[in-house]
């Protein structure tokens, strides 16, 4: 099955795994209608995954913690209900027999390069910042290019996303600030939007009034595609973790923002620029942004991989010439990234620079990094 989801993201984005299973082979086994899941009136969901000849079926529920057993009934449904959950859009995928398994009844998926899972929203008394609302709504932009510095891309192309304000128009003198907004390590370029939902957020807080407009671009976070191919190992290899960040970093400058700032009313004034990221895109956005101040007064990491840092670049580092608008640092605190995000927090407090420390309760998931952008977006470009 784990051939299957990467054929699935392969269709999703050029740049993922292709497999070798036919892919009709997963979708006949989803043919009979089947109620796979159930939000109740208390916010529990009841999971049901249909295999009657398996040994043992879990569910892997995204901040959930460890995965749930699943109990099987003389029908052989596997069935398990959940904790009531907040509201929030939960990821979560079977594991049966030790093998994970996609809810097929289920067609609302990730988009990732590596792994999949289902989605699942549990609804609040009221509408979530998250969620589609009756209110002015931005578009979102998909772009290809040719990339010369992004290495293992098919045929050299590369992508980005961009979302403008509603009521921006391209022929009108106004120009707005802009946001770079990077995803983490095995998701797309859609990762934000896909599954972050960063444009129905925006959309919320610019209704409500806490926001300024802004344009908000969402590129591919790799400088060489081998990287996520290669899968998290990769990790445990500093060179390759600062060539990929800093061939990214390249290629964002040279080629995303050049092509930005030709093709949008955005502003060219550093006070009118942020970067953040979550995980991946957090070491990306951080490394980025400190060693451009000139670039961006606004840095913001999620999550980050902040123990990936070369602190040595940063040595020249002081608040008066980095003069930021905001240093803005977060993480879960059941994330195993937070003792290296508050490592790095002390070292930026040794050189005297104003951090902004969050943490929040939560692990590496999507639902600390969406509430992360709806509570750092209305700190953006106050008063420039």
């Amino acid at each position: 099955m784990r051939l299957v989801l990467r054929f699935l993201a392969a269709v999703v984005v050029a740049s993922a795994i292709p497999a070798v299973m036919p892919i009709e082979i997963a979708f006949a086994q989803a043919a009979a209608p089947f109620q796979s899941t159930t939000v109740n009136a208390d916010h529990t969901i009841t999971f049901r995954y249909q295999d009657a000849n398996a040994i043992k079926a879990e569910l892997a529920l995204e901040g959930a913690g460890p995965n749930v057993p699943m109990q099987k009934d003389a029908d052989g449904v596997w069935t398990v209900t959940s904790q009531p959950l907040s509201p929030e859009i939960y990821g979560y995928h079977f594991e049966v027999d030790s093998r994970p398994r996609l809810d097929l009844h289920n067609t609302r998926l990730t988009t990732n390069l590596l792994n999949l899972s289902n989605l699942i929203d549990v609804p609040g008394d009221t509408p979530q910042p998250w969620e589609p609302q009756n209110v002015p709504h931005g578009e979102v932009h998909h772009h290809l290019y040719t990339s010369a510095v992004v290495r293992g891309l098919p045929q050299n192309q590369s992508d980005f996303y961009v979302y403008t304000p509603p009521n921006y128009d391209p022929k009108a003198k106004k120009v707005y600030p802009v946001l770079y907004l990077l995803h983490g390590y095995s998701d797309a370029a859609s990762g934000w939007t896909a599954v972050g939902q960063a444009n129905l957020i925006l959309d919320s807080l610019l209704a409500a009034g806490r926001i300024k407009p802004m344009i908000v671009v969402m590129p591919l976070g790799y400088g060489d595609m081998s990287f996520v191919r290669g899968g998290g190992g990769n990790w445990r290899t500093p060179s390759v973790v600062a060539n990929n960040t800093d061939t990214f970093s390249k290629a964002l400058l040279t080629e995303v923002l050049p092509r930005v700032e030709a093709e949008y009313r955005v502003s060219t004034r550093r006070e009118d620029r942020a970067i953040a990221g979550l995980s991946m895109g957090g070491l990306e956005s951080l490394s980025t942004g400190l060693n451009n101040t000139d670039k961006f007064a606004f840095v913001i990491g999620l999550s980050s991989a902040a123990a990936s840092i070369d602190r040595e670049r940063l040595a020249a580092l002081n608040p008066k010439s980095a003069n930021l608008k905001l240093l803005w640092i977060a993480c879960g605190t059941s994330d195993a990234l937070l003792k290296p995000n508050q490592d790095f927090i002390a070292f930026l407090k040794s050189k005297d620079m104003p951090v902004t420390a969050i943490e929040t309760p939560g692990m590496h998931t999507w639902m600390v990094w969406r509430d992360n952008l709806i509570h750092f977006a209305p700190l953006l470009f106050q008063g420039t």
